[in-house]
């Protein structure tokens, strides 16, 4: 099935808000990194520093955090530095921060890499705090900033308390141990550049619930309720009673039943209501759903009720989408629906539309990074995603003289074509009428088929870009013997490419069948023919598939790849055959 794609984000504080040139020098060392979406830039005359976020693949936000620390490290001088805000060096934290398809733990190798890189390449001492802690205390950010900027120099020669990575001179190598010893520390650059702390953890979302009272201490009430800190602890008037102290003299609370969240009411004047306002440091522990269903039964429980959440920033698609399942769960509906339909119901069931329209295109991350990588690359008709046409449109772009899109590209959308069928009838079949015990069933069919059309229409496009990708090959130049045998080999490699993702296609393809059988046999019969036509557009589409298998390995040079590339194409084809007749026997049985 479909990887997730991995997409990480970094927030980087720069210690720099009130000259915007300097501002704009960094952000343009962060933009330099093909795939980097620059999403805010906040600068802060008062505490003289800008935030700043970005998003991207893993390699792409790790080249762009090193080139933007590196140029912060240049044009920021930390001796001259002053501002209300709490630092330690041109670039003070650089976090990266998972947003799908990548783990914290693996954002924490990730961070360590990257301060190795940054002490090593530019010169820069690291700390590595968070979930990239080399030490337990460090994990706390408060405790690696200690004494901040002016405490520095007797940090770094303290081996209690200097950085994890410190720059190596010229003379020495990576593979060398970090002792100070006999090393030619350059201190005046380092009192320039001042040290970062270089870390990973979890994405923040700020989260405002909305009530019906106007009353901060109410709201309070709840977000004691709720919060992962609790309330303290009282004698007698769990109000006005005398807080109870543990043995160190510090007040004894009692938890909230929320982890990893903080939270606080308040009184907004612009909507004349009271927010429970929340921080989620740890989606995976407390989901934006949970905390929603929670903050509505604690403030039923004090007479209040939540009428609808306001999302602060941005929130990865992950969150709303668990939302949106939760809540179709608990209807007993199918959640094997399309994206957008999920989403819908995210928005309406936790009311991210009460005091102002929720644009999920203006606050999901990755559908920004969807939405401006198809801006920056849509100057032409073909340069738009294929899978993003209209019927008509698509039908009219394979019909023009052009060679792609082809043969391949059609089997993949008959293919995704055969996947929704299913998904159709196991979504009909979940909600009809009698079969309300076996919505279960029928919406995991349903989200199966869902999982298989959203890789499907991925392999409509990457047929199209694979016979590009062979055109490009072809065109490159062939003048000398060196550029004869490159291009030879570019050529070869993308006809290689070009006969593997038809075969993705027929593979995608095949697993249509059992979702098409499972419908013909046990879904709601009044559309057993359905199931009987995505049966025969799976069939079509790994047949038509294993004709570009073949006809690409045909062109290989590597006559063994290409005979193992054909025997796998022939195996689909003839499981293919035998699979869309016995749909058929069923189908017509039922007829």
């Amino acid at each position: 099935m479909l990887e997730e794609r991995q997409i990480i984000e970094c927030v980087p504080n720069f210690s720099e808000g009130r000259d915007m040139s300097i501002v704009k020098q960094i952000t343009d060392a962060i933009e330099s990194v093909e795939g980097i979406c620059l999403l805010d830039v906040d600068p802060g005359e008062a505490t003289n520093r800008t935030v700043v976020t970005f998003v991207g693949s893993p390699e792409a936000v790790c080249e762009a955090a090193f080139r933007c620390a590196k140029k912060a490290g240049e044009v920021i001088d930390m001796r001259k530095h002053h501002g209300a805000h709490p630092r330690m060096g041109a670039t003070d934290v650089l976090p990266l921060i998972p947003v799908s398809g990548i783990s914290l733990n693996e954002c924490a190798q990730l961070a360590r890499q990257l301060a190795v890189r940054l002490a090593n390449e530019a010169g820069i001492p690291c700390y590595a705090y968070e979930a990239a802690a080399l030490r337990p205390e460090r994990k706390n950010l408060a405790v690696c900033r200690e004494g901040e900027y002016e405490a520095l120099h007797e940090k770094l020669t303290n081996p209690e308390k200097r950085p994890d990575y410190m720059p190596l001179t010229a003379e020495l190598t990576s593979g060398q141990d970090d002792e100070l010893t006999g090393r030619q520390v350059d201190m005046s650059a380092i009192m320039r550049t001042g040290c970062t702390a270089v870390g990973a953890r979890d994405f923040l979302i700020a989260v405002n619930w909305n009530l019906n009272t106007t009353s901060t201490r109410r709201a309070n009430a709840i977000a004691f309720d709720v919060r992962e800190k609790g309330r303290p602890k009282r004698e007698g008037n769990a109000i006005t009673g005398k807080p109870v102290l543990d043995a160190n003299g510090q007040p004894v609370m009692i938890p909230g039943t929320l982890k990893c969240t903080k939270a606080i009411g308040w009184y907004i004047d612009e909507y004349g209501i009271a927010q429970v306002s929340m921080n989620m440091t740890n989606l995976s522990v407390t989901p934006l759903h949970v905390a929603f269903d929670e903050v509505c039964r604690c403030a039923q429980n004090r007479g209040l009720r939540v009428t609808g959440t306001e999302i602060v920033g941005l929130v990865p698609k992950k969150a709303l989408i668990d939302a949106g399942k939760y809540f179709l769960e608990k209807q007993h509906r199918s959640v094997g629906i399309p994206e957008d339909d999920i989403m819908k119901i995210a928005i309406k069931s936790m009311g991210l539309d009460d005091l102002k329209p929720f644009n999920p295109r203006e606050k999901v991350i990755e559908y920004m990074i969807e939405d401006r990588t198809t801006t920056a690359g849509s100057h032409s008709a073909t340069s738009t995603p294929l899978a993003s046409l209209s019927v008509k449109a698509f039908a009219q772009e394979t019909s023009r003289e052009s060679p792609a899109p082809g043969g391949g590209t059609i089997a993949a959308y008959m293919g995704a074509l055969g996947a929704a069928l299913g998904t159709m009838v196991a979504n009909l079949s979940s909600h009809k009428a009698g079969w309300d015990d076996r919505w279960k069933e029928f919406s995991d069919w349903a989200n199966q088929g869902q999982a298989l059309m959203s890789e499907l229409l991925v392999l409509v496009d990457e047929d199209t870009a694979a016979f590009n990708r062979i055109m490009d090959a072809f065109s490159l130049p062939k003048k000398t013997d060196d550029e004869r045998a490159a291009r030879t080999e570019a050529i070869q490699q993308a006809t290689l490419h070009a006969a593997q993702v038809p075969l993705r296609t027929m593979q995608a393809s095949h697993c249509a069948f059992a979702i098409c059988k499972a419908m013909a046999q046990e879904g709601n019969p009044a559309s057993v023919s359905d199931a009987g036509v995505g049966a025969l557009a799976a069939r079509a589409a790994v047949l038509g598939a294993g004709l570009n298998v073949k006809i690409n390995a045909a062109q290989l040079k590597d006559r063994a790849t290409a005979e193992h590339l054909i025997a796998e194409a022939n195996v689909l084809i003839a499981q293919a055959n035998e699979a869309e007749k016995e749909i058929m026997t069923i189908v017509e049985s039922k007829l």
